[in-house]
């Protein structure tokens, strides 16, 4: 039987609660990136990495680079979390530009998040509010599906939804 850990890191606790579900199905370890230790993961055979999607990066995504050449062995995959709906041609673009080299063949899922301005950081409540006056310039009927739900968003939600995991754990 495999060894099998899923790593992440999470900014708001989407992330956390995707970790958790996939390892409470996995019956598997459960490690944050930034209390991970190479020599540690380096022991699991599967390494299942998930982070929330930030300025077009993903959060944690950084401890697999750096580390690759000791991991890719191993069978890997990466989740990914963020507010916005799937979107084929959006995630496609960002596997382009994230998933280079050696990258391109892990695997790579992409679940919703959660949108809480509650728990958003002050910067990150201007940043967000200057990308909705941004976007608020265009025709809506132009917008991309991620700046339609940008606009439509008002407060907090939670779009998390275990049933989302389930392509990952097949």
């Amino acid at each position: 039987m495999s060894k099998v850990v899923v790593l992440y890191q999470s900014k708001y606790g989407a992330t956390q609660k995707y970790a958790q579900w996939l390892a409470a199905e996995l019956a598997c370890d459960l490690v944050e990136t930034k209390k991970a230790n190479i020599d540690q993961i380096a022991t699991y055979d599967v390494i299942i990495l998930g982070g929330g999607v930030y300025a077009s990066g993903i959060r944690g995504f950084s401890f697999l680079k750096r580390h690759f050449s000791r991991l890719k062995k191993k069978k890997l995959a990466v989740f990914a979390v963020g507010a916005f709906p799937y979107d084929e041609k959006m995630i496609d673009a960002f596997r382009a530009q994230k998933f280079k080299g050696e990258l391109v063949n892990i695997p790579l899922y992409y679940f919703r998040g959660a949108w809480n301005e509650d728990k958003m950081t002050g910067l990150d409540r201007r940043l967000c509010g200057m990308l909705k006056k941004m976007v608020a310039k265009k025709d809506p009927t132009t917008y991309e599906p991620w700046e339609a739900v940008l606009m439509e968003v008002d407060g907090n939600c939670d779009w998390t939804e275990k049933e989302a995991l389930k392509p990952l754990i097949d």
